[in-house]
């Protein structure tokens, strides 16, 4: 786990830990136990609750868990969009291919000719 966290860049004094009751069904051991464990990590602000088992233990392991998943999912997610966008702004520098030029110009060639078509006709 402290593998994951640490490759996920996450340091543990910027991580907000809490131990509150759960929720949804269980009835009265869920009402009473605080093993529901809430993360919120502080640089992010992604927010991480985690219930699954009955064991605070194991739910804290789990919610770090998750907690590195997301932020090291957040850090891939902004990696990926300045990839796209710098891939943008190579596709709109680059220069056209010849082919490309002159599929151009011939489209234009046809929709000139299209709008011609479209004056008065000559009475003869």
């Amino acid at each position: 786990m402290a593998a994951q966290l640490q490759a996920a860049g996450v340091r543990a004094a910027d991580v907000e830990e809490r131990f509150v009751r759960g929720a949804g069904p269980g009835g009265q051991k869920i009402n009473k136990t605080s093993s529901t464990v809430w993360l919120r990590h502080g640089p992010t602000g992604i927010e991480v609750r985690c219930q699954r088992e009955r064991s605070q233990a194991r739910n804290r392991a789990l919610a770090w868990l998750e907690l590195a998943g997301r932020i090291a999912g957040a850090a891939d997610a902004v990696r990926a969009e300045k990839r796209q966008v710098r891939e943008q702004a190579r596709r709109r520098t680059r220069q056209k291919s010849r082919a490309q030029k002159a599929r151009m110009v011939e489209t234009k060639r046809r929709r000139t000719k299209q709008k011609t078509q479209r004056g008065r006709v000559a009475d003869e």
